[in-house]
């Protein structure tokens, strides 16, 4: 019947603030993109991993964090031009909305403040320092950590995340993403289904399939225009492979992807089409941390999802 997971990096601010220039529509729908993929999910009953930025989580710090053995200069942004832009840097009121919605969500980490793990500056003492933060942040709130999303799929320090009891991470696409991810599974007709596999930390790797708003820009509008929304048609093609091969299709995006109501539509209708394919075929929807849960009970191979979550009413 196959499965589909879906996981957003909930970042606001903390995923530009280290670029020279942020786009800033991006940067500014944010907290928009977070809320209307809230009551997206909430009307399809789809439940997504939220890999959450530890920083959004505190309600006010001196923009300084002295004690974090980050690379000089990491923080300047916070200190200068965003010092009063709490609006980017703290979002507990929209972690409460997430933990208190109906749907049942996975909390999941993003790192304290959106350090690159791959970066040569990111030794394991600063790998640590964002796992250890994350974990007490959330401890606080009383949520524990089993997932884990590699700030811009920079994959590295695993045995840092195996230390601090992570169970999964978001592994890097096999097709790629962008343009390049959306060529080869739709003109070289390349399978979008991933096979989770157990490292040798004993975590599990959740690939990636696709990102969902990796085809942007004037290439996009003259798609659309000529066509339908390639990435939904991509999407869709991964959902009917996970059921008709037994298989796992895993997308996902940003909520700051969010920026106008063309990208509303799109997850508009790949979560209407999640839902029908749910009813109609008996798709499964999971989180990284379900599938990982049924991956090393499975011995550390995926074998295909065990039950049907029961389709939502709104669909």
């Amino acid at each position: 019947m196959g499965s589909v997971v879906i996981s957003l990096d909930a970042e606001l601010g903390w995923g530009f603030h280290d670029l020279e220039s942020p786009p800033d529509d991006r940067v500014e729908a944010g907290r928009r993109g977070w809320s209307t993929m809230l009551e997206l999910l909430d009307t399809y009953d789809v439940p997504a991993t939220w890999a959450v930025v530890g920083h959004l989580m505190l309600e006010s710090c001196d923009g300084r964090h002295d004690d974090h053995p980050a690379p000089e200069g990491w923080f300047d942004r916070e200190r200068s031009e965003w010092r009063h832009r709490e609006d980017l840097r703290f979002a507990p009121d929209l972690v409460t909305d997430l933990l208190e919605s109906d749907v049942d969500h996975e909390f999941a980490s993003h790192s304290f403040s959106h350090v690159l793990f791959g970066d040569p500056k990111t030794d394991r003492n600063l790998a640590a320092a964002e796992l250890e933060r994350s974990a007490s942040i959330a401890a606080d709130w009383g949520l524990s950590v089993d997932s884990f999303v590699y700030p811009r799929n920079d994959v590295d320090h695993r045995d840092v995340l195996a230390e601090y009891g992570v169970r999964c991470y978001r592994g890097r696409s096999p097709t790629g993403d962008g343009v390049r991810g959306l060529f080869d599974s739709m003109v070289r007709d390349r399978s979008l289904l991933v096979e989770p596999s157990v490292d040798e930390y004993g975590l599990v790797n959740v690939p990636a399939s696709a990102f969902l708003f990796g085809f942007e820009g004037p290439a996009r509008t003259v798609a659309e225009t000529v066509w339908r929304d390639p990435m939904v048609v991509q999407a869709r093609r991964g959902i009917d492979e996970a059921i008709e091969k037994n298989g796992v299709c895993h997308l996902w995006l940003h909520p700051n992807n969010l920026v106008d109501d063309r990208d509303d539509e799109r997850m508009r209708s790949i979560l209407e089409y999640i839902d029908r394919r749910r009813t109609e075929a008996g798709l499964t929807v999971e989180t990284m941390g379900e599938l990982a849960r049924r991956t090393l009970a499975d011995g550390g191979n995926d074998s295909g999802p065990r039950s049907v979550r029961a389709p939502s009413s709104d669909g």
